[in-house]
């Protein structure tokens, strides 16, 4: 199951309290106060992990508690700190306040780390209070509480290249041709129900990671068919690639599909129409009607695209397609 958003609470450990104590030994007739310090609470630290690729694991787990520090004693001993804890988190992960909305954190390096709640300080023991003319305190003070946060994460995975279009539009079978990945395939829309990552080898030690999301159809923004509810897994992309189907099969005109999915892209954010973006002419095997063609080719010749014709079935276009795509994402050798 692919989840890339939850909602959590995390506390942080609370700090210790200090003790009221008197020193009491033979011989030592003004022991005088001997209190020790609370321990300070655990952090509760997320850090960004290659292990995971979804947030699943808090579907199931949605608390996270630090261990709090333990309470001073007498004879000046302090409490023991609390028990922090490490908590993974997916690469490309934002952690959101979930009461204000704000961003706490944007997890974009593998490795990173961050301490989303810290623990809470230790109270001091009353040794702390003693004064020339106050040499008996009773004072001491609690500890202070830990961090306590409700929490919202969001998955937007890491790739180079975004797949969008309508459904059965081919992009499924495109990344399946160009890359490792093996989504479903078949005829049928909304086969593709997540998202897909794949590594594309574009020559030598070249490389790219294209994402696959689940295909648009008009009104997706109101929630018609999937949603765009994945798109937010193109945000981070350098480079759209738009297939549209030019064959027959799919009743519909192309250019008119084209025009539809940058609505929708428009409706979901104003940044991704203005992303570099290729319109790609898909399932040319199938297509007996040349004028098809050459209407999308006009439509993305209006918007100044570059516009590729491939069969991802027979293979034709997609080494010109790699090579392109490669020298507008990666840099020069």
């Amino acid at each position: 199951m692919f989840v890339d958003e939850v909602i959590i609470k995390v506390k942080a450990g609370d700090g210790g309290n200090g003790c009221m104590a008197f020193r009491r030994e033979k011989f030592v007739p003004k022991g005088g106060p001997s209190g020790g310090d609370g321990g300070r609470g655990g952090d509760v630290v997320f850090h960004a992990s290659t292990h995971h690729n979804t947030l699943l694991h808090f579907r199931f787990n949605p608390e996270h508690s630090a261990e709090r520090g333990r309470h001073g004693e007498g004879s000046n001993r302090s409490g023991r700190a609390g028990a922090s804890i490490d908590v993974p988190v997916p690469v490309g992960t934002i952690v959101f306040d979930a009461e204000t909305g704000g961003v706490i954190h944007d997890f974009a390096i593998e490795g990173e780390r961050f301490t989303i709640a810290k623990g809470g300080r230790g109270g001091r023991g009353n040794q702390h209070f003693a004064t020339p003319t106050h040499q008996a305190p009773t004072r001491h003070e609690p500890g202070r509480p830990g961090d306590e946060l409700r929490l919202r994460l969001e998955l937007k995975l890491l790739a180079d290249v975004g797949l969008v279009g309508f459904p059965n539009a081919g992009k499924s079978t495109l990344i399946s041709r160009i890359s490792a990945a093996r989504p479903k395939i078949a005829d049928y829309p909304f086969t593709t129900l997540e998202p897909n990552l794949g590594v594309v080898q574009a020559g030598g030690l070249r490389t790219f990671v294209v994402a696959d999301i689940p295909g648009l159809i008009e009104g997706a923004h109101l929630g018609h068919g999937l949603g765009i509810q994945f798109l937010r897994h193109v945000e981070r992309t350098r480079l759209l690639l738009h297939l549209v189907d030019v064959s027959e099969a799919s009743g519909r005109d192309p250019a008119n599909d084209f025009e539809v999915i940058l609505d929708e892209l428009a409706s979901y954010s104003d940044e991704l129409p203005g992303k570099p973006m290729f319109v790609i002419a898909t399932k040319l095997d199938a297509a007996q009607d040349p004028e098809r063609i050459k209407s999308l080719k006009k439509a993305a010749r209006k918007r100044k695209m570059p516009f590729f014709e491939i069969s991802a079935v027979t293979g034709k276009g997609l080494p010109e397609l790699i090579r392109a795509t490669a020298d507008a994402v990666l840099p020069p050798l």
